[in-house]
């Protein structure tokens, strides 16, 4: 984390309606608070559309949103929308509150901000570490360097903010918290014997672990079901085959563990969005070394 002299707050009104229509950036700032009158309220500021990250180094502040209330100490994050329900303040119990802000605005951003809070609600703990954290921080750097200049460079800032507060409440926490070693053997198990007529019994089998707690951890833990991630592995492996022109649909489809090349083909099309002849000779796409499916 960069070490900031100063406590500096940055507002931008940059035109363009592509601003409003995606995302533009309102306000981005460090600051630290001694002051017990600090407070705002989201039902009486003038800022309406806004969304609000907030993110706190030191010290502790506190949030209420509805009739509660949530203490704001390291490592605690909360997103809110203006006009809401809310006032976040520094509580006559804390001495000081440091933290760092993203204020946002745009129809795009408040769909993804609706999407993220309806998810997985306004309140957060993130390491100094996590990417949202980190790319504040590089705002503020470019801002306190060369400056941000123009609105599509601010929207541009924006809108790579929410990608990678989704990416981290999607899958960055996956990261930071260890994966079962049942999973992670499961996942190694899968890898190796793709090829192979896998059930979810053999996966189920190596875990160790009952069926149902099986499917319930691996989900938790991948985010997709024991049979969606062998199916991936296998289209991944397929798309990699798929670039030898010796080989048949028929054949690629059994190298990768399934029986027929029609329901292959089924398969990869649910996945790719064609079928794997189709991918095979459409010259029109740009040819990629690898491509990588979600």
């Amino acid at each position: 984390m960069p070490s900031y002299s100063r406590h500096n707050t940055y507002g931008f009104r940059f035109k363009g309606a592509y601003q409003e229509r995606v995302a533009g950036l309102h306000a981005i700032g460090r600051e630290n608070r001694a002051d017990s009158s600090y407070q705002w309220n989201g039902l009486q500021r003038g800022e309406d559309g806004r969304i609000v990250f907030q993110y706190t180094l030191n010290g502790e502040g506190a949030i209420r949103i509805g009739d509660t209330v949530h203490k704001l100490s390291k490592g605690k994050a909360f997103f809110v929308y203006i006009p809401s329900d809310h006032c976040y303040y520094l509580p006559d119990t804390s001495e000081n509150w440091e933290f760092i802000y993203f204020t946002m605005y745009g129809r795009e951003a408040l769909t993804l901000f609706q999407q993220m809070t309806e998810k997985h609600g306004h309140l957060f703990h993130m390491s100094t570490q996590a990417r949202p954290i980190r790319h504040i921080w590089r705002t503020l750097e470019k801002i306190e360097t060369t400056g941000i200049n123009h609105g599509y460079e601010a929207s541009s800032y924006a809108y790579s903010f929410l990608m990678e507060c989704l990416e981290y409440l999607e899958y960055g926490e996956q990261q930071v918290r260890d994966i079962p070693i049942a999973i992670q053997q499961a996942k190694q198990y899968i890898e190796r014997h793709y090829p192979e007529d896998l059930t979810l019994d053999d996966m189920v089998s190596v875990s160790g672990l009952s069926k149902y707690h099986f499917t319930r951890l691996f989900v938790n833990s991948v985010k997709e079901t024991p049979v969606q991630y062998l199916t991936k592995i296998r289209i991944q492996h397929a798309l990699d085959l798929l670039m030898d022109d010796h080989k048949t649909v028929e054949q690629i489809a059994q190298e990768v563990g399934y029986t027929t090349g029609n329901y292959f083909s089924k398969v990869f099309k649910q996945l790719i969005g064609s079928t794997p002849s189709h991918y095979r000779r459409d010259k029109s796409v740009m040819p990629v070394d690898r491509l990588f499916i979600d």
